[in-house]
């Protein structure tokens, strides 16, 4: 199934009634995003590792790759698939994508070449944007027609008449590994980016304040999605970029390009956190961490050490996006705050999807103006999507007596060991808390007798017994402490920022 050819599992008159409510712009992301330009071409759109780029600036360089698309016969409907570090680059094949009428696949640097290649194989790619250096085998699929890079397509800067699109029709395939074999797709409208996504952001904007976004996560992410789409497009916003997050090299990037939020996961914060030292950050006025939990200790860490207010993000490429509010108290930030209507509807249900009592915990699923149109696999939406267009996040959640949403971790992530169930996040949340942590993560080991173990890989000098009396003091049950632990210099990361725990059940297996 091609994406432009791919059926909204959303039934069209949901999407009409959102629109009717004002969730939705019902414009194009390249239409939105002139307007953008015409109402301040002066304001500077990018500030990267290359300098300051203005929306007029930025606007010429859309069109030339526009134009350079069309003369390669690139056209309404074809998936370009990208990989490209945060940078002009990035956001201009994006923009030029949607200015043809086409479907952008971003995926981030680093993920390797098999990768690469189901990614294009499985989306029916016409043409590849990599980065400068990057060689990735593709095969030969009979529908690619052109492997290019940046430079490829510095077309001529010349009139240039944009394709208008549906906007509840395709605009970007998003990336999700999840626990899949290979990477699943998800396939956004640009509604649901523009209007969805862009609700999600505007929650964070303060009213009369410019926005000028620091993404420390690849905009190839679905964090990062809310880069180009959102903060250009849809706000008019700066969008200040790094090719590579270094702790040293992102508060040097603060001082000089000056943002009031800042997106990344919280491990990339608690690097930050131990080399803010003199740095000048008085610009950030949010922290907005996602991609995984956020603890109350790391938390308040970040609002000491930034002077400014700290939101918790939840969030996947599969469609759930629930996140705490600017005037919320400091003791809700570790949660995952209250759903936002504009956004998405969330759930907690049981297993026949029957909504659970207050306080009880169960499968979060969500449905709303974000919500993706399908995965491109037929098989994952027959496990993952109802008919009716919810999506079942494979996420453990409880709702409060006041609304909020506290995230207990994945199904997938469950240890079980002898029997009894133990949340990995539930562990994680009270040991970064130990003053010897720096940062965290725990998986399960094989174990003859006990069938898994819970191992806790750090970074900080402690070993099991510490561990032990720490959680016995903090009060969690004795079956749930690690029984192991594994000293690292740093956790790995995925090439969407997120902790790689692959990688880490491979070191610990």
């Amino acid at each position: 199934m091609t994406a432009v050819a791919a059926r909204d599992l959303v039934p069209h008159e949901l999407r009409r009634t959102w629109a009717a409510r004002g969730h939705y712009p019902d414009r194009d992301l390249h239409d939105l995003f002139s307007v953008q330009v015409f109402l301040h071409p002066d304001r500077p759109a990018v500030v990267d590792d290359d300098g300051v780029l203005t929306y007029a600036d930025l606007n010429t360089l859309v069109r030339r790759m526009a134009v350079r698309l069309t003369r390669l016969g690139v056209g309404a409907g074809d998936v370009v698939a990208t990989q490209l570090p945060n940078g002009r680059h990035a956001c201009a094949v994006d923009l030029a994508v949607a200015a043809i009428g086409g479907v952008v696949l971003p995926f981030p640097v680093g993920r390797g070449e098999l990768e690469a290649r189901s990614l294009v194989g499985r989306s029916g790619a016409v043409a590849v944007v990599l980065d400068d250096g990057v060689h990735h085998d593709l095969g030969a699929p009979p529908w690619l027609r052109h492997v290019l890079t940046p430079a490829d397509l510095l077309g001529p800067d010349e009139p240039f008449t944009p394709v208008r699109s549906d906007p509840d029709g395709p605009a970007r395939i998003l990336v999700s590994s999840g626990s899949e074999a290979e990477p699943k797709m998800v396939l956004y409208s640009h509604n649901a980016l523009l209007g969805g996504r862009g609700a999600f952001v505007g929650r964070l904007m303060e009213p009369g304040r410019e926005l000028r976004a620091l993404f420390l996560v690849p905009l190839a992410s679905s964090f990062g999605s809310n880069g180009t789409t959102v903060t250009l497009a849809r706000h008019g916003g700066t969008l200040v970029l790094q090719r590579k997050f270094t702790p040293e090299g992102t508060l040097a990037l603060i001082e000089r390009a000056r943002p009031t939020h800042v997106f990344g996961v919280p491990t990339m914060f608690r690097m930050l956190l131990d080399h803010v030292g003199e740095h000048d950050t008085s610009s950030v006025r949010v922290l907005a961490p996602g991609g995984a939990q956020l603890d109350a200790v790391t938390a308040r860490r970040c609002r000491e050490a930034f002077s400014c207010t700290v939101v918790n993000v939840y969030g996947s490429a599969d469609g759930v996006n629930c996140h705490t509010a600017l005037d919320d108290p400091p003791e809700r930030v570790a949660g995952a705050g209250r759903p936002n209507p504009a956004v998405a509807e969330i759930l907690v249900v049981d297993e026949d999807f029957r909504p659970r009592p207050t306080g009880e915990v169960g499968e979060i699923v969500a449905r709303g103006p974000m919500s993706p149109m399908r995965y491109l696999d037929d098989d994952l939406n027959v496990r993952h999507r109802t008919p009716d267009g919810w999506v079942r996040t494979g996420d453990l959640g409880v709702f409060d007596a006041e609304g909020y949403l506290t995230v207990v971790g994945r199904r997938d992530d469950v240890v079980i060991r002898g029997g009894e169930n133990i949340s990995p996040a539930e562990v994680e949340r009270l040991l970064v808390g130990h003053p010897a942590i720096t940062d965290v993560a725990c998986v399960g080991v094989p174990d003859p007798l006990m069938g898994q173990r819970l191992c806790a890989c750090v970074v900080g000098e402690v070993d099991v017994a510490d561990l032990d009396a720490f959680l016995t003091a903090a009060g969690l049950a004795r079956y749930k402490h690690p029984e192991r632990v594994v000293r690292l210099a740093a956790l790995p990361l995925t090439p969407a920022g997120k902790v790689d725990r692959d990688t880490l059940r491979a070191l610990t297996g």
